[in-house]
């Protein structure tokens, strides 16, 4: 029988932390390097009354580098949710009410007024506490308490997170990119959807959820979709890429020539090529799309006598019409593994609209690559496999 006093602390206690090391030690420093570049240049542009950095710039630098995804993080919600609880403090001081009574109205009030204009930032409540109870040297720079240092520390501490998760791959500011969008532009659901669950089946449950949430829509809508092949997976048994790519793949290199390329294209009768470099390294890929878009193909007359054109060299060192591969394919390519789950596929394939995956291996070289026929394949002979008791009854 497991002890009672075991469970009430494991209760009480917080759950594991799911970041990192790495990513907890990218957080930490990333948010050093923020506050002391907010520190210094509020200290270089004199600080009003003295305040170059005010302590609730602290609490905003854990969401901005912890959790750059989250809306409480964005752009808006730091420097629109400081600012305006920062104003409403400064009303509370002025209306001349004792401290005691001020600054629980403060907090209260810039909460409905981060509410209202959409701007949620949970530092924002102890700015507006801050306005009230920091003393005379905040009471007389007044509203302009708002501008600086607020509005000032705002701005710096957004303008790092936007250098430095970007620069250690985390995008921000997080703008919403659902994995289940339609990326032909119809009216159907993404592929994926029209069976498992779908974005109006998140909205409504979201909707009945009722709270404010401190992860984006798409990202919990991503842990749902990775939630769903994970289960996949367990019941049916992994295939890996590894065991249904194509090994005897054509390759092209970045200086190959475009008539050539066609011409590889069309005699193994492929719509894409990967491109690799020396070291067998994927550095692009490019696909029949590729060669039509360089060749004006919205404009269907004369297109083929363009596409000549593209393909023939011009004999110049220096031409701006595309020469080689390397000029006109796609450099930033989706890669896969050669042990990743191929339902992990799905979603790329199926709402991505992706049809060429190439594969890499433990070195990140080149090891094959996966195409929409491989995938579909792959499926169909798994379901064929599925154990017996698995299978509706007769």
């Amino acid at each position: 029988m497991p002890d009672p006093r075991a469970a009430w602390l494991t209760a009480v206690l917080p759950p594991p932390n799911s970041a990192g090391r790495l990513e907890q030690w990218r957080a930490s420093l990333a948010a050093f390097l923020a506050l002391i570049l907010t520190g210094a240049l509020g200290t270089w542009t004199g600080g009003a009354a003295g305040l170059w950095l005010i302590a609730p710039m602290g609490a905003s630098a854990v969401l901005l580098f912890c959790l750059p995804a989250s809306p409480l993080a964005q752009p808006w919600a730091v420097i629109g949710g400081n600012v305006v609880s920062a104003l409403v403090g400064v009303a509370c001081v002025k209306s001349g009410l004792a401290p005691q009574i001020a600054a629980p109205l403060a907090g209260g009030l810039a909460i409905a007024a981060m509410f209202a204009l959409r701007c949620l930032h949970p530092p924002g409540g102890a700015v507006a506490l801050t306005a009230v109870l920091a003393g005379p040297a905040v009471h007389e720079l007044g509203f302009a308490f708002a501008l600086a240092p607020v509005a000032l520390n705002c701005v710096l501490m957004v303008g790092g997170a936007l250098l430095v998760n970007n620069l250690t791959g985390r995008r921000y500011p997080h703008r919403q990119q659902s994995a289940l969008h339609n990326v032909h532009d119809t009216a159907d659901v993404a592929p994926t959807a029209r069976l498992g669950f779908r974005s109006a089946d998140l909205d409504a449950v979201l909707a009945r959820y009722g709270q404010v949430l401190d992860v984006s829509r798409d990202e919990l809508e991503g842990i749902i979709l990775a939630t769903e092949t994970a289960a996949y997976g367990r019941r049916f048994g992994v295939i890996r890429c590894g065991q249904i790519m194509s090994t005897d793949v054509v390759t092209l290199e970045f200086g190959t020539e475009l008539a050539e390329a066609w011409r590889l294209m069309r005699h193994h009768q492929v719509h894409a090529l990967p491109v690799l470099n020396r070291a067998r390294r994927v550095i692009g890929i490019v696909t029949q799309t590729d060669f039509l878009r360089h060749s004006d193909l919205d404009v269907y007359k004369g297109l083929g006598q363009r596409l000549r054109a593209l393909l023939q060299r011009s004999g110049l060192t220096h031409s701006d019409k595309p020469e080689v591969v390397g000029q006109i394919m796609t450099a930033r390519v989706a890669t896969a593994h050669v042990k990743t789950p191929i339902v992990e596929l799905v979603p790329l394939m199926a709402n991505a609209g992706l049809h060429h995956i190439p594969v890499v291996d433990d070195d990140d070289r080149f090891a094959g690559i996966v195409t929409q026929s491989d995938l579909v394949a792959a499926l169909y002979q798994g379901r064929l496999a599925e154990p017996a008791e698995l299978a509706p009854a007769a």
